[in-house]
């Protein structure tokens, strides 16, 4: 069972039941064409987003999409910061997600509440940045890095080497004085795996959570459903929202989504039958 309570900046987010993350990309390089090219466009994204009944906010100002180009540090600041500032008032929770210390620091600075990395905290000044902060801190499994993760994914056990890794960094942190709950864990999907990958982390997923640490997730709108599916990355709502429920059914705690208006209806139905199930179950969502 994951900690019930996440200590996250400003926040102690509730665990004993999922919550809706909302992908707010701030850049033109978004795999699934939703990125937003200025800082007005982001801000109705992201109250879009709220009302829609996304809990956590995250800010993305690089694509981490196979592929991808890395950006400038200054640009990446550029596009992050303004917003995280703009969005303080909302009274929601900001996770900024990125490699970089730099916009780590600074965004913990401006208000943002958790930081999701996909380089688990490896970069030099990752764990000076963040450790000695509040924030929650998300750590994520990655195989290579984006733009080479996808050309020849390779595993004996797909699962044990993910789950060793995750142990592995989140020993890591605390090892630096980072209360256990500030400690998200992430098993990666699509970073640096096949769909054969994808499917026994899903099938396995209960796994990641034996740790006591809440599960993230993040499948919304990625290749592993188009191979599924057959559809194109705009048109993945459904599956995405497939998705998000068999990783709750399976344990996870925070749901990273494209699409929360969908996301929330699949989740609030299923919750509604659990609460019935299991007395103390928080339906509401």
């Amino acid at each position: 069972m994951s900690s019930s309570i996440l200590a996250c900046g400003r926040f102690k987010l509730d665990m004993s039941r999922p919550k809706i993350m909302a992908i707010i990309n701030v850049t033109a390089d978004s795999f699934s064409g939703d990125g937003c090219p200025d800082l007005a466009s982001a801000m109705r994204a992201a109250e879009r987003a709220v009302a829609e009944g996304a809990e956590i906010l995250d800010i993305g100002g690089e694509s981490s999409r196979p592929g991808a180009l890395p950006v400038s540090e200054q640009q990446e600041l550029d596009r992050v910061i303004p917003l995280v500032e703009a969005l303080a008032p909302l009274d929601v929770p900001l996770s900024i997600d990125t490699v970089k210390p730099a916009v780590m620091r600074e965004s913990i600075r401006a208000g943002a509440d958790l930081i999701n990395d996909i380089a688990s905290f490896r970069a030099p000044g990752a764990l000076e940045a963040v450790c000695d902060s509040a924030v929650a801190l998300s750590v994520m499994h990655m195989q290579g890095e984006p733009g080479t993760m996808q050309l020849a994914p390779s595993y004996r056990d797909v699962v044990a080497e993910v789950k060793g890794f995750l142990d592995e960094r989140v020993r890591v942190l605390l090892d630096r004085g980072v209360a256990r709950e500030r400690i998200v864990v992430d098993p990666g999907f699509g970073f640096g795996k096949t769909l054969d990958h994808n499917l026994a982390l899903l099938r396995s997923l209960e796994v990641f959570g034996e740790g006591g640490y809440p599960v993230f997730v993040g499948m919304s709108r990625k290749t592993m459903l188009g191979a599924i599916t057959g559809r194109d990355v705009n048109d993945r709502v459904f599956a995405g929202a497939a998705a998000a429920l068999i990783a709750v059914q399976r344990g996870a705690r925070i749901v990273r989504t494209h699409d929360v208006a969908a996301t929330r209806d699949v989740l609030r139905v299923w919750m509604a039958v659990e609460a019935d199930r299991s007395p103390g179950f928080a339906a509401k969502c």
